[in-house]
């Protein structure tokens, strides 16, 4: 059974940064064809944030464009993402998602994805 487990959630003061990583187990030996970052705040919806395919092509929300950075390790299996000059907005739950179905869709929707993380909460001080 697929698990991805997320990390390195926290506390930060506005400006600050964070790194999330998110580590596969139970795999197999076909690589996810695609990985992604969402987060979702209270009352809100979870929302794409930051995705990357097998091929190494990444897109980012606009929120976050020129302030985060997602990369993976295929040999490891692992999804980082770096987070520079963080806003109080960006406060929420992070998820790490990934599925293996080969199509483009829509990276930042949630039906994209079949696998998902339990979340790691970031916050951010004004």
């Amino acid at each position: 059974q697929v698990q991805l487990v997320e990390s390195g959630g926290g506390s930060v003061q506005a400006g600050g940064s964070l790194s999330l990583s998110c580590a596969a187990s139970g795999y197999t030996d076909s690589p996810f064809y695609i990985m992604g970052w969402f987060r979702q705040a209270p009352g809100k919806e979870r929302e794409g944030v930051a995705s990357t395919n097998i091929d190494g092509y990444t897109r980012y929300a606009d929120s976050v464009k020129g302030r985060f950075t997602i990369s993976k390790d295929n040999a490891k299996i692992t999804l980082s993402l770096q987070m520079n000059s963080l806003k109080p907005e960006d406060t929420a739950m992070y998820y790490c998602a990934a599925d293996w179905r080969r199509y483009g869709g829509d990276w930042f929707s949630t039906m994209r994805y079949n696998y998902w993380g339990q979340g790691t909460q970031v916050t951010v001080s004004s």
